[in-house]
């Protein structure tokens, strides 16, 4: 089993301790590219694929880096609506 593989079986078991920075290279593998809408978008961030042309916004936890649980539930119903999952 891949590390890719490893960090997707993490997502799908909804983990108390998922970090941000997981859940960016969760999103990277499966071609999203990440980024901001400029000053005034603050802890908001966007998760975009140039081949399906859609976007998932989210946004940074703070002040800790832990993603809440109802946030990976959301991140797991997007991607198998695309059937990426």
């Amino acid at each position: 089993m891949t590390r890719k593989d490893k960090l997707i079986e993490r997502l799908l078991t909804v983990p108390k301790d998922l970090t941000f920075d997981e859940l960016v290279k969760i999103c990277k593998q499966f071609g999203f590219e990440i980024g901001t809408k400029g000053k005034t978008s603050g802890s908001r961030v966007e998760f975009y694929h140039s081949e399906l042309k859609v976007k998932y916004y989210a946004h940074k936890p703070h002040p800790k880096n832990i993603v809440k649980p109802y946030v990976i539930k959301q991140v797991i119903e997007f991607l198998e609506n695309l059937d990426l999952l």
